[in-house]
């Protein structure tokens, strides 16, 4: 499958690189030199996917991925830099990154990630492009939600951790396992983003008035009441 790619990178060399990278896979590939220009190309433009640096001039990647989320694109975002530490990556996850990989990555295994970053985004259940727990009804492939049929627009993180409770509603998951399937961690995190993703959803779910969907066993983990 082709892919639509913007590369937000301030190296030229490197940006060219995986280009020419992404081009071997049969993918077209835009570059934005820094944060600012990524903006304006990201509003003007439909990309399947993003590869962004984390530290660029004018705008960091971190800022750039914030300004994306908060209007609405839901683009899925890779985090491709040289800084490795787990709270790097877990401000990166946190400020709405699909994935975070630190430099270099095998061009094979980065067009593998981002195949599965697309996939993510594009799963549908073979019975139905939209999944139902209670009043709360998820669209996988137009990576929309509502609630007693009012739409919730929900960031790129918040989709997937309300997408995974609405399929296991019913169950209750652990926070490994929300680790695990929501934010790709295979290690536990010193922060307590599972709890803090946790209350952003509750506040959105219960905004037009309804009551608290989510069960908290203290812990365990979380479960969405069906």
């Amino acid at each position: 499958m082709s892919l639509n790619i913007l590369i937000v990178e301030d190296d030229a060399e490197l940006a060219e690189t995986l280009a020419a990278q992404m081009a071997d896979f049969d993918h077209d590939t835009t570059i934005a030199g820094n944060g600012h220009k990524a903006l304006a190309t990201i509003v003007n433009g439909a990309f399947d996917a993003v590869i962004l640096d984390r530290v660029m001039p004018l705008m960091d990647g971190l800022t750039f991925l914030q300004h994306v989320r908060q209007a609405n694109i839901n683009v899925p975002v890779l985090i491709l830099t040289a800084f490795g530490k787990a709270s790097q990556k877990v401000e990166g996850l946190e400020a709405g990154a699909d994935d975070y990989v630190v430099k270099p990555i095998d061009p094979l295994e980065l067009n593998a990630r981002l195949h599965a970053l697309v996939r993510a985004r594009q799963w549908s259940g073979k019975e139905s492009d939209t999944m139902r727990a209670g009043d709360i009804m998820v669209s996988p492939t137009k990576f929309r939600a509502w609630r007693n049929d009012i739409a919730i627009d929900l960031p790129g993180t918040e989709f997937k951790l309300l997408l995974e409770l609405v399929r296991h509603a019913g169950s209750v998951l652990t926070r490994p396992m929300l680790l695990e399937r929501v934010w790709n961690y295979d290690f536990e995190p010193t922060t307590n983003i599972v709890d803090t993703y946790i209350k952003r959803l509750r506040k959105k779910l219960t905004e037009g008035g309804g009551d608290d969907p989510i069960s908290t066993l203290r812990g365990v983990g979380y479960m969405l009441r069906k």
